[in-house]
Parts: structure tokens; C-alpha cells; sequence
């Protein structure tokens, strides 16, 4: 069994920015069947001893879609911190030099990143094998798992994830993320990929 784990803060705590509600829904309902589904999909399988994340690397169709969405709804929701560090420091800001130049620049090829994707998915900021940072879309459930690389912080830009709190405005609602992204998380996901190395 494939455990949703609980969030590590209430789900006021986002609010003005992400409301209780949209939480209560998203990360109560949504990702739960998610959950549900993955779970009565690999009963009896070759994938039902298996990591979550192993499961979207080696898995395909519904299997993939439900597993991947299970994933990046956790990845996603765990970035957050009503008490954030709002700007990437040390280590990990050279790393964002390095590839970006600007935090801001960074920050707007994400939102250019998620106003241009069609249809529902995500915005990935991930990193290569050598330490390199990129940006991505991801379709549906894409997830940069299947592509080799590793994921340090995502924005759900599925319409369930903002259309209670700011309808049609996907721009608006990007925007606000940076007030709830904790970039101490996203460099110590950076720095976990690479103690090994």
C-alpha cells in the first residue's frame, strides 16, 4: 500500500494565497483518489512492494497517470511553508546563477513556462546528473522521473489547483507561489540528489 502522508502544516496555513478550501480539496479529495486508485491498480502486482517513485519510473498508462499524480501532488504540496525562505541562498543560489543568471529570471521563465503550457500539467524545475538546473512542462501527469532527471520543486498548474482562488487567472495564481515556495526544501532536495557524488 502507497500511504498518503499527512501535511506537515494545517490547511489554513497557505491562506491568503491558497485558500483552506482550495487545500481541503486538492490535497483532501483530489489526491487522495489518486492515492486510492494507485493502490487498487497494483494489488496483486509486480508493482504493489514497490516505492511510489518507482512506480512512476517503470510504470505506463492509468497506472502511470494515477502513481505520477500521486507523486507530484505530494512533491508539490511538501515545497510549501507559511514561514518560507522566499529566495534561494548559498550553495544552491550560485547553483541558480549559474543557469539563470537572476532568481528572477529563474521566477519568470517558470510563470512563462506555465502560462504557455496547454491544457493541465506542471512546471518543473529540476536537475541533471551534472548539477545543471532546467525548467520543464510536464502534460497531465508528465513528471521528470521518466526522463532522468530529479525534480527539485513543481507548480500544479491543473485548474483544480487555482480555480477557487483566482478562476481563470493562472498568471496570478504563479505569481503567488513565491510567497509559499520554502527554497530552504527546494536546496536541501538539491543538496540530498548530490551528497552521494
Amino acid at each position: 500500500m502507497i500511504t498518503q502522508p499527512k501535511l506537515p502544516y494545517s490547511p489554513d496555513a497557505l491562506a491568503p494565497y491558497i485558500s483552506e478550501r482550495t487545500v481541503s480539496l486538492h490535497f483532501g479529495k483530489h489526491t487522495k483518489a489518486y492515492f486510492d486508485t494507485t493502490n487498487a491498480l497494483i494489488a496483486g502486482t509486480e508493482y504493489e512492494d514497490m516505492e511510489l517513485d518507482e512506480i512512476v519510473r517503470k510504470s505506463s498508462g492509468i497506472l502511470f497517470n494515477n502513481a505520477s499524480q500521486a507523486w507530484n501532488h505530494i512533491f508539490y504540496f511538501f515545497t510549501f511553508n507559511a514561514e518560507a525562505v522566499h529566495e534561494p541562498e548559498g550553495h544552491f543560489l550560485d547553483k541558480v546563477k549559474e543557469s539563470f543568471e537572476t532568481v528572477d529570471n529563474l521566477k519568470e521563465a517558470m510563470k512563462e513556462a506555465g502560462k504557455t503550457l496547454f491544457g493541465s500539467g506542471w512546471v518543473w524545475l529540476s536537475s541533471d546528473a551534472d548539477g545543471k538546473l532546467l525548467i520543464t512542462q510536464g502534460k497531465n501527469a508528465e513528471s521528470p522521473l521518466k526522463d532522468g532527471l530529479y525534480p527539485l520543486l513543481c507548480i500544479d498548474v491543473w485548474e483544480h489547483a487555482y480555480y477557487l482562488d483566482y478562476e481563470n487567472r493562472r498568471v496570478d495564481y504563479i505569481d503567488a507561489q513565491w510567497n509559499l515556495i520554502d527554497w530552504k526544501i527546494v536546496a536541501q532536495r538539491f543538496d540530498d540528489i548530490f551528497e552521494d557524488f
